[in-house]
């Protein structure tokens, strides 16, 4: 079913929320080479903090400034320049992108810009005007509640929507997004000749026209039918007019979006036949990346955002799920749960609580008991949209019911608990979430196992407390970033369909690996005793009590 040449090279780009990282495979898996550009501390001049920038006149709106994205991908690869990567050897190259982030190209910027790249400048320097909407908005945008309630009601409410599309209307999707651009910036609108994700706005600037969104990455904006993978009429219609056209066509993960422009083979001295794969989002590139297969794996990722996902052939959407194409196998689904306060919330507690020390952080946790003696936190630095709450910090203590296990009776509101408890409450809080959102939405609990990634995978403290709530060894793959190593891989893929002319299974790609790998998984963590297990499946349903609980004060306020 076809093999990789012996001497190739693969690239896959992660253009995340804090950083572009670009990683390199051989053709047999091998992780050979990286390199990283973070946004803040490299490319201070634009303003950001943690990769974005916050609206102070404008609640919940958060945007990235697309220039810097740009200016990123020339100094990432700059970087491999000065490293003596050879990328004269490399065939293909994918990317991920941030998913839901959308990207506004003015009126003629494909052909005054795009096709007529100058590789004795820099692209920043040649695209100053070629975006009608200098700021992005992100995926930590929350400020389109309005808009989501006007989709929802236009397709026929949450329920018909979410079957539709394969999730209900979120504020950080796209279609939400756009229908605030159409009407709070007509004009802008209007002059808008393309809308991409970030992930094909970065193939766009590497094939010198304007690449198609994929198939997974597209169900990521509530305007895509999950089942025939076409625009959806009653979606486009309920979010903006002429829509469609600015969309373009939606394209399957594993095709090609092109040969590289000459741009990249004059400048960086690429294959001149190296091809671009369609770029996908960051969470089906993870699962990629993961080389999960199995319907009885699940997999955690902890980054910026928290997510936890799966795979299914019969998907089921749910209202607090999502549904996307499995971006690697055109017959299955990725069945995902998303929470926007990860990384940055938890080192936010780091920092109050455990002076900026991770080492601190890790021994306080390893001081307190599991189950924390009944306290239990809820942590919002961002509104959340696992719960749908705003931003807040919450502490309860629990009482204590028959047989002396925490209950819902006689929980005390407190302002906040002793630095070893408040490490330990928002770790166990948030994994504990987990586990009562991934058995709602049907994913298999206990798992086979779980594969974690994201640069909390490293902590070897929070997977053993995720091998004891869920009951379940906890694997890790060699290195953290599975997004750019799954983009890598998805590149040797589409390669591999395109030189035989037709979709390959990606075993044919896995079988070229040799050795130690970068897709490699590893045990770190085995399962908790039995008991443990239980004793946080009887924590959970409190739990999700004081959760409902929450949202009633948060919808009644």
């Amino acid at each position: 079913m076809g093999s990789l040449p012996s001497d190739a090279l693969f690239l896959g780009l992660d253009s995340s929320t804090q950083s572009l990282k670009i990683t390199a495979i051989d053709a047999e898996l091998r992780l050979i080479a990286s390199a990283s550009v973070h946004f803040d501390s490299e490319l201070p001049h634009y303003g950001t903090k943690d990769g974005v920038h916050r609206d102070p006149k404008v609640k919940g709106r958060i945007t990235g400034p697309v220039l810097m994205w740009v200016e990123a991908l020339d100094l990432v690869l700059t970087k491999m320049v000065r490293a003596n990567f050879p990328f004269n050897k490399v065939n293909a190259i994918s990317g991920s992108g941030q998913q839901h982030g959308s990207v506004y190209w003015t009126k003629g910027a494909q052909q005054l810009h795009l096709k007529n790249l100058d590789p004795s400048k820099d692209l920043v320097t040649q695209l100053q005007e070629a975006f009608s909407i200098k700021d992005s908005p992100v995926w930590m945008d929350s400020s389109t509640s309005a808009q989501c309630s006007a989709i929802e009601k236009a397709v026929g409410g949450a329920a018909k929507l979410t079957a539709l599309t394969g999730s209900r209307a979120f504020e950080r999707f796209t279609g939400p997004q756009v229908r605030k651009v159409y009407e709070t910036q007509k004009e802008t609108y209007h002059a808008t000749e393309r809308v991409s994700l970030v992930s094909s706005f970065m193939a766009s600037l590497l094939v010198g026209n304007y690449a198609s969104i994929d198939h997974s990455d597209g169900a990521g904006m509530n305007l895509m039918d999950l089942h025939s993978r076409t625009w959806s009429p009653d979606a486009l219609d309920a979010t903006a007019p002429g829509l469609e056209k600015k969309l373009g066509p939606l394209a399957p993960s594993h095709a090609i979006a092109g040969k590289l422009h000459s741009y990249f083979v004059q400048r960086f001295h690429f294959n001149p036949k190296c091809l671009v794969v369609n770029w996908s989002g960051d969470n089906p590139c993870s699962l990629a990346g993961l080389a999960l297969n199995r319907p009885g794996d699940l997999a955690i990722s902890m980054g910026t955002s928290d997510t936890v996902f799966g795979l299914t052939r019969t998907p089921q959407p749910s209202l607090e799920g999502h549904v996307f194409p499995n971006p690697v196998d055109p017959e299955s689904f990725m069945v995902m749960l998303c929470y926007k306060n990860g990384s940055l919330t938890r080192e936010d507690i780091r920092n109050e609580c455990a002076d900026r020390s991770w080492e601190k952080f890790n021994s306080l946790l390893e001081e307190t008991p599991p189950l924390n003696e009944g306290k239990m936190g809820f942590y919002y630095k961002e509104a959340e949209i696992l719960p749908p709450l705003p931003v807040g910090y919450h502490h309860f203590i629990l009482g204590r019911g028959d047989g002396n296990a925490f209950d819902n009776l006689n929980v005390q509101k407190v302002p906040k608990f002793d630095p070893a408890a408040e490490v330990r409450a928002i770790v166990e809080g948030q994994i504990l979430s987990m586990r009562i959102h991934a058995e709602r939405i049907g994913m298999q609990c206990p798992p086979e196992r779980i594969i974690a990634t994201g640069g909390g995978s490293a902590n070897k403290h929070l997977l053993a407390l995720i091998a004891s709530i869920f009951g379940c060894s906890v694997y890790t793959a060699q290195r953290p970033d599975s997004a750019a190593l799954g983009a890598a891989l998805r590149a040797a893929h589409g390669w591999i369909c395109q030189e035989q002319g037709t979709f390959v299974p990606m075993a044919s790609v896995l079988k070229q690996a040799s050795g130690e790998n970068a897709f490699q998984c590893h045990l770190q963590a085995k399962a908790g005793s039995d008991e443990l297990h239980a004793q946080y499946g009887d924590l959970a349903p409190v739990r999700a009590k004081i959760e409902q609980q929450l949202l009633g004060e948060s919808i009644s306020c």
